[in-house]
């Protein structure tokens, strides 16, 4: 992994038009992402994470606007991308996206063949026996057997998992040099997550690319991950490499969702949810957005919202809970727990 950002967004506020209110989904983020690296982004439903990513590729809904912020790619500042022909060097071809569900991503009257092919065309231009041949090893490489029957199969002949492949063929096949990937074991069982998990690493190793994961369990990315960054209502609320997230937490929030773990439960043991609900980003957020569902708030998280403390020079998070002057506050018991698994107690 190189220390060179290849992504970098500064201070991104991102608002959507909603029945003639305003919604704040994106509140002021900042984040590089590193040439090679994989990154996950992880928070509850409604954390912000697909709308942050989508703004990468311009694919913000029509009523959601980027009002302020930049973000940097390739010394290009694709805040300022508005029309779709500027977009489609960026899309696909740099930066290419897995989506959630296979079925909604594919087209059920075409070919998967047709399908790839069509991506292989327009980004690297081939034609005739060489796209032909092009689509087969893709098919290949994302480790789909028999490949020429395949190839003139229908989505509605595959099963979930292997058209999840499908659509990662389709989206290594533009060669990005990032690779965005939406929750892309969500609707498969457990042991076709870990082939698709296992399939990712392979495809960025092969191709040489950056990963930036989104996901709302923090169990799937532990394999996976450089790094990991804790969302919640549209910050960044924790960002450290994969081991001082799980083993090192200093977030709230953070030991919330990691406490939610059903691995981390007790036989027997009701499991642990995190009470509440998020705020409404329709009205200006004050003080820290999960002060009102911390047991261990301090009246500071009601007033004025926290700035980022430094832990490493790797891991930084926005709590007050890290201030000098703050109480000692000690994390929950399943993060000591897990603390100790990591030779960190």
């Amino acid at each position: 992994m190189s220390q060179q950002p290849i992504l970098s967004v500064r201070d991104l506020n991102v608002k959507f038009n909603l029945r003639g209110k305003v919604l704040h989904a994106i509140r002021g983020i900042s984040l590089d992402v590193f040439e090679g690296e994989s990154i996950a982004i992880v928070g509850e439903s409604g954390s912000g994470k697909s709308v942050f990513t989508k703004t990468f590729m311009g694919l913000l809904d029509a009523n959601g606007y980027i009002e302020s912020g930049q973000i940097i790619y390739d010394g290009k500042d694709l805040t300022t991308l508005k029309k779709e022909k500027d977009w489609t060097q960026i899309r696909g071809k740099q930066i290419a996206m897995v989506m959630q569900d296979p079925m909604t991503s594919l087209n059920p009257l075409k070919t998967i063949g047709a399908q790839i092919s069509e991506a292989i065309e327009m980004h690297q231009g081939l034609k005739g026996d060489a796209l032909y041949q092009a689509t087969i090893d893709i098919l290949n490489d994302v480790g789909i057997t028999e490949p020429t029957r395949r190839y003139r199969q229908y989505p509605h002949e595959f099963s979930g998992g292997m058209r999840q492949r499908v659509v990662i063929a389709i989206a290594v096949a533009c060669r990005p040099r990032i690779l965005i990937c939406d929750e892309p074991t969500t609707a498969l069982d457990v042991t076709i997550q870990a082939q698709i998990l296992g399939l990712l690493k392979e495809l960025k190793t092969k191709f040489d690319l950056t990963t930036i994961y989104i996901t709302h369990d923090l169990g799937v990315v532990a394999n996976v991950a450089d790094r990991i960054a804790v969302m919640y209502a549209g910050d960044i609320v924790e960002l450290g490499t994969c081991e001082e997230v799980f083993y090192d937490p200093r977030h709230p929030y953070t030991w919330a969702l990691l406490s939610s773990l059903p691995q981390l439960g007790s036989k027997g043991e009701d499991l642990y949810s995190i009470k509440g609900t998020p705020p409404n980003l329709f009205q200006e957020v004050v003080g820290d957005a999960f002060a009102p569902r911390n047991p261990q708030a301090l009246k500071i998280d009601f007033v004025k919202r926290p700035p980022y403390f430094e832990v490493t020079e790797t891991h930084k998070v926005r709590s007050w809970l890290l201030d000098p002057r703050a109480p000692k506050v000690e994390p929950p018991e399943h993060i000591k727990k897990l603390r100790k698994q990591g030779g960190l107690a």
